[in-house]
């Protein structure tokens, strides 16, 4: 038996509790509800990976998780990590509808190679930096909560605030802004409609942002997914730059939003397609000129720290999500980036993405 060969495959549910609802247009979070699972390999090595569904975004939930896992644990078992790719292509032949609970595997297996090797997993994407700048999100509420948000975010050492907007009341949306802007008139702004918008309703907000001279950077996934006629017009009047998300969910939504040119920045999420499908995203958008953006679900420490490894080996990562952990009370976790203010710091010596689990798997 090879040393590198899974013997095991362990899972359970992460529970943890949030600072405040995390409130999106298309549904709210009141609490963290992942998975956390785990590789062994024969040699006694561990690897630790996070699920993090996000029913409102891609239909899955903690319970559908667990019971792919499930299903995916024997096709695993005996497998060689060395062999990452052939696995992650197999992984996703056997649950393509459940990306999450496929990340999940695909970063255990990721940590428990370079644990083996004895290499960061920065290192192993590349190796291109190990510090990145990470924005700060207030989530969707109300003129009062938002500027008081945007007054903590900055005092807590923060220059770019992102926003979550509902797109159903354009005036709502738009006083929320201004409320934003007068309460932290230095901040950059990224806004995240989270596919609430309609055409009309869009271009009405751009061009109130715009007449006002709001500080706006990105505009990120105003409309519905499908709705790709309706982006590549807006794109051809928005000032300012727009993410795809929901609308990029692989590498051939990337294909489309560059030949359609209705985004100019593509938001990777390693939930919303794996770390293999994610790879060829980036290369892709890379490609079409494309600026690139690493984001997240309601993910810990876990894959947040994973998704910074990701990114900041890659390189080239404009925008950077990576603040849920900030939302989050407690974690069982030990490890993981540093974080002042809006700086995170990976540690450059750490095998593995370097987080590890305070009390073992049952």
């Amino acid at each position: 038996m090879s040393p590198t060969q899974i013997v095991s495959v362990s899972y359970q549910p992460l529970n943890l509790p949030l600072n405040e609802p995390f409130a999106i247009a298309t549904g709210t979070q009141y609490q963290v509800e992942n998975v956390v699972v785990q590789v062994t390999l024969a040699n006694g090595t561990t690897g630790l990976g996070e699920a993090a569904p996000f029913p409102a975004v891609s239909g899955e939930t903690q319970e559908s998780t667990l019971a792919v896992l499930q299903n995916l644990e024997k096709l695993m078992l005996q497998k060689d990590v060395k062999n990452w790719r052939t696995l992650a292509k197999e992984l996703e032949a056997a649950a393509y509808d459940a990306p999450a609970a496929r990340c999940g595997l695909e970063m255990a297996i990721l940590d428990a190679l370079c644990k083996h090797y004895n290499m960061p997993l920065y290192v192993f994407f590349g190796g291109v930096q190990t510090q990145l700048i990470t924005d700060l999100t207030i989530t969707a509420g109300d003129e009062a909560h938002a500027a008081a948000s945007a007054k903590s975010i900055v005092a807590r050492g923060f220059s770019i605030i992102k926003v979550k907007t509902e797109g159903v009341d354009v005036d709502y949306d738009f006083r929320r802004m201004q409320a934003i802007h007068t309460a932290a008139p230095d901040a950059k702004l990224i806004i995240d409609g989270n596919c609430g918008y309609d055409l009309t309703r869009a271009q009405d907000f751009v061009h109130r942002l715009q007449e006002a001279k709001i500080p706006v950077i990105l505009l990120e996934q105003p409309l519905p997914r499908e709705s790709w006629e309706d982006l590549a017009m807006l794109a051809t009047t928005c000032p300012f730059p727009i993410a795809a998300d929901e609308s990029a969910r692989c590498a051939k939504d990337v294909a489309r939003l560059a030949q359609d040119k209705s985004a100019s920045v593509v938001n990777i999420k390693l939930m919303k397609a794996g770390v293999l499908e994610a790879l060829q995203m980036a290369a892709l958008a890379k490609v079409h000129g494309l600026g690139l953006m690493i984001g997240g679900m309601v993910e810990s420490i876990l894959a947040m720290t994973f998704s910074a490894h990701f990114a900041a080996g890659i390189g080239g990562f404009d925008f950077v999500d990576l603040d849920t952990p900030l939302f989050i009370a407690e974690h069982p976790f030990t490890g993981g980036f540093q974080q002042q203010g809006e700086h995170l710091q990976l540690d450059s010596e750490i095998a593995g993405h370097g987080v590890t689990l305070d009390s073992p798997l049952s």
